[in-house]
């Protein structure tokens, strides 16, 4: 397996990074990326929210549809991963 830095995926990033707006965004993850992968990213994005408010596994499951084993993965980021998901929730709540 590939390790995760690499030039395709600094590509990527750099092709991200490029965009301008929401729009732009938008036309380049549904060529890139399947409606539910977008879906399923954003979901956990909110779960993240969610968790960093407080919210429990039940009323966070309930108001997704997710599994309470995704809940539980996008915990575990929260707590011991990259930082990305904190990041964003901080940059997204000013």
């Amino acid at each position: 397996m590939k390790p995760l830095h690499n030039p395709d995926v600094d590509a990527l990033f750099d092709a991200i990074l490029s965009l301008k707006d929401r729009d732009e965004c938008y036309a380049f993850f549904e060529d890139a990326c399947t409606v539910k992968e977008i879906l399923d990213i954003s979901q956990r994005l909110k779960a993240a929210g969610m968790l960093s408010a407080g919210a429990n596994y039940a009323d966070i499951s309930r108001e997704t549809g997710m599994s309470t084993a995704t809940i539980s993965r996008v915990s575990k980021c929260l707590e011991y991963g990259a930082g990305g998901y904190k990041l964003s929730i901080a940059i997204n709540s000013k």
